[in-house]
């Protein structure tokens, strides 16, 4: 055991722990049945840390034997998950705006930094979690930053799965583009439309969503590094500034830059709103797509049974052969998670004071788990849903024939009122609204069977 103080008194950590003091107390402050820190925003923050290493040690304010072994030390952490797992352990939720996080990055990679020097763990005389570590930087510029990337990260792998479920769509919509179909508005019988054309409208609405993220880019890649605690870029020279942003664009591989106006990046954190906002509306596109394969597929034998969904597990433990839309409920669960996370990002984002906003790891945690749930869920929603969908051309045939409302095909030649009336006698005599037609000579059996 070692023993390591802060303003607050004395505890005793294991030996083999390379987290401090200030993550002791986070842990014990925070104790939740959550999820800890997502470990993509331990990562980014490291490589922050490592950045802010080089700009230091560029302007003179490190020396070269401690810029190298935080270095070493970084990578280390990064590429080491037993590390990451077991002394990054705080929960999500927590107050001091992501002061926690950050110390807990800190006491790991001094400590680590220790490791590789031959000294002793807390020997912080040496390489400290404060004054080394954490030299020129702030929790308030430190963690949004490594947030952003983190962000930037995931939201490319999601908006690759989002061009393959729009490439998935697509082939349907030619796959289908034959198959006629009764259109229907407000669940009602409407105009012909084919199956195919009802799949091109999907990949619109994803190609537009597709679009969106991919331009929710140039928003995330602006960050306040070097802001330090308010924007002001107090304790941070201005040379590191420049350097540090330099470095993250060089360790990401994104266009990262320094946000216009620092204070204002510190301080309001609309940018995240506006993210999750544009995430909302793939998961609302989503859900309408869901919604319509649900009802497409319904029954087989007592609903629409349009199309086929593929087969992915049996649907009851009681009603032997039933077989249940699980991949299309699936993805609209994910649509109700995203949505809620919206509504709490919003609020959060909303209740910030003055100069920061202290609800900021809520948002950094939402945010992320919106993007991550969301790519996976495309991806499986193509690969298990979309790209098996099958469909049933008689079906689809038969409703239409026998729907009135393909009787609106003959406005012009017939007129409204006209085929309101044939349509009642129709009704009456127990007859097709095309016997009655053919019957009283108001067009032939080949006119009518050119309707579409």
């Amino acid at each position: 055991m070692r023993k390591e103080k802060d303003l607050i008194g004395e505890e005793s950590l294991d030996e083999k722990l390379y987290y401090g003091i200030h993550t002791y107390r986070a842990k014990d402050n925070f104790r939740l049945n959550y999820h800890n820190v997502k470990e993509e925003i331990i990562k980014a923050v490291i490589l922050v840390k490592k950045a802010a290493a080089y700009a230091n040690y560029k302007i003179e304010k490190l020396s070269k034997e401690k810029y190298e072994i935080i270095i070493e030390a970084c990578d280390k952490i990064y590429n080491d998950k037993k590390i990451l797992d077991e002394n990054f352990e705080i929960c999500a939720l927590q107050g001091g705006a992501g002061t926690s996080i950050n110390m807990n990055a800190n006491e790991v990679i001094a400590n680590v930094a220790l490791e590789i020097s031959g000294k002793e763990k807390g020997d912080y005389s040496f390489i400290n979690p404060i004054e080394d570590i954490n030299m020129s930087q702030s929790t308030n510029d430190v963690i949004p930053t490594a947030v952003k990337i983190a962000a930037i990260k995931v939201l490319r792998e999601l908006v690759d799965n989002v061009m393959e479920l729009q490439l998935g769509l697509q082939e349907k919509e030619h796959q289908f583009s034959n198959v006629f179909k009764i259109g229907r508005t407000q669940l009602q019988d409407a105009v012909p439309i084919t199956l195919g054309d009802e799949f091109g409208s999907y990949a619109e609405a994803i190609s537009r969503d597709r679009w969106r993220l991919y331009k929710m880019e140039e928003r995330i890649r602006q960050v306040n590094i070097g802001g330090t605690a308010v924007g002001t870029g107090v304790g941070a020279p201005l040379k590191y500034r420049f350097i540090i942003t330099e470095e993250i664009r060089n360790l990401t591989e994104f266009g990262m830059a320094r946000a216009e106006n620092l204070i204002d990046s510190t301080q309001n954190l609309d940018v995240f709103v506006e993210i999750s906002g544009l995430l909302k509306s793939l998961a609302v596109n989503l859900s309408k797509i869901s919604n319509d394969l649900r009802l497409m597929s319904s029954g087989p034998r007592a609903g629409l049974n349009e199309i086929e969904l593929p087969i992915l597990q049996a649907g009851s433990s009681i009603m032997p052969g039933k077989v249940n839309p699980v991949g299309a409920e699936f993805i609209k669960q994910i649509y109700y998670k995203v949505v809620g996370n919206d509504l709490a990002i919003t609020m959060a984002a909303g209740d910030g004071e003055f100069e920061l906003n202290a609800m900021f790891p809520i948002i950094a945690d939402l945010i992320l788990e919106n993007l991550e749930i969301l790519r996976d869920g495309v991806k499986i929603f193509t690969e298990k849903v979309i790209k098996g969908i099958k469909a049933n051309e008689e079906v689809c045939r038969n409703y239409l024939e026998n729907s009135w409302s393909v009787a609106t095909l003959l406005i012009d030649k017939i007129g409204y009122n006209k085929l309101t009336e044939i349509l009642k006698e129709a009704k009456i005599k127990g007859k097709t609204y095309k016997e009655i037609i053919i019957e009283k000579n108001i067009l032939n059996e080949n006119e009518m069977k050119n309707l579409f």
